[in-house]
């Protein structure tokens, strides 16, 4: 049985605090609460659940939006037609980066801000992420494009930054000579 999670708003302290490094084993709640929001994320971007659960459509979560401040990323990523690839990184660190910069066209949202916020935020276009799935293995993802994003935007989370912290307030677009808009 689905259960809609109880994300924070982003008024809340725990959103702008460091959260702090796992240690394995992981509990049986956090792993409960993994596979939640990976439920959550799915169901979230698959449009007859959406509706029915009233989801608003989300990618990542990060446990601080839960109030939970540890160092656990969630990322679903749909590589086709309601087909996901899932990501848990436990203790994620971007280990390399690519000098190119891009931006989303559209802007970036978050499950925490539950308002339009107008801007680019730029990202490296290449991340190499380091971290533990949720047995303790290392494991390294490369990621490109909007899966850089979203790596990019959930480890944000993790050291208390929310994304509109990087938009320019004096120049809050871009154009595609300044940057890649993807």
């Amino acid at each position: 049985m689905f259960k809609k999670l109880n994300i924070l708003d982003e008024k809340e302290k725990v959103l702008r605090s460091v959260s702090n490094n796992v240690s394995f084993p992981l509990s049986k709640e956090d792993k409960n609460l993994i596979q939640r929001c990976i439920d959550h994320l799915t169901y979230s971007q698959i449009e007859k659940y959406e509706k029915k659960y009233h989801l608003r459509p989300g990618m990542g979560l990060a446990f601080p939006q839960l109030g939970i401040k540890k160092r656990i990323i969630v990322i679903v990523y749909e590589v086709d037609d309601e087909v996901f690839e899932n990501y848990v990184v436990i203790n994620p660190k971007i280990i390399s980066n690519s000098v190119e910069m891009i931006a989303a066209d559209a802007g970036e949202g978050c499950l925490s801000v539950d308002r339009e916020v107008e801007g680019h935020v730029p990202r490296y276009a290449r991340v190499t992420v380091e971290g533990y799935d949720e047995e303790g293995n290392k494991i390294k993802v490369r990621a490109r494009e909007d899966l850089a994003i979203a790596f990019q935007h959930e480890i944000d989370h993790l050291n208390g930054i929310l994304f509109y912290d990087h938009i320019d307030k004096n120049h809050p677009f871009f154009t595609e000579d300044e940057m890649r808009l993807i």
